[in-house]
């Protein structure tokens, strides 16, 4: 998930696009721009892959999921959805089978869409670290020098992650990656 944008690029929220730009720009993939989104396939073991980035904006991920899914005939077991979450400290990463939107109105609006939250999703910490009322600066910020640095060892673990769930799938992945 992530926001479509130059204002947006290098954002705490857009964390989502920007695991997918590092999982593509280390497979010498490209993204294209299609209806709903920038889209890529990355093609492992027998298996077809889809990347999206919507350009729906966050708070309109389900409408770009929902046409994707029906476009390339994705059963939701299949969904990986990569969310930021300031309930998690910086750069944990925590693979979920479902669960509420936690006051994240991107997943609000894919649970809406979808009418329910029974999908994977790969949540990315982003910590805390801003004072009462100052969620929405923190979210929409870009990341500190020490974030900054981090991202990438981040990045590539969450690619391990994905390509984990897609072959061995959601309860083995979490098994072998939520703990670490």
């Amino acid at each position: 998930m992530g926001n479509i944008g130059n204002e947006y690029q290098n954002t705490r929220h857009n964390i989502g696009f920007t695991i997918l730009d590092a999982f593509a720009k280390a497979s010498n993939i490209f993204f294209s721009e299609n209806r709903y989104g920038a889209t890529c396939e990355f093609k492992i073991k027998g298996r077809t892959l889809v990347f999206l980035k919507p350009s729906t904006f966050m708070n309109l991920s389900g409408h770009a999921l929902r046409y994707w899914m029906n476009k390339e005939n994705i059963p939701i077991e299949n969904v990986l959805i990569i969310v930021d979450d300031i309930a998690l400290p910086f750069g944990k990463l925590q693979l979920k089978p479902k669960g509420s939107d936690a006051g994240h109105n991107g997943l609000k609006n894919i649970n809406e869409i979808l009418g329910h939250s029974n999908y994977a999703r790969l949540r990315f910490g982003l910590g805390d670290d801003f004072k009462r009322g100052q969620q929405i600066e923190y979210v929409l910020g870009k990341w500190t020098s020490e974030q900054t640095k981090a991202i990438p060892e981040r990045a590539e673990y969450a690619a391990e992650m994905i390509k984990s769930f897609c072959l061995a799938g959601l309860e083995l992945t979490m098994t072998q990656y939520n703990k670490k």
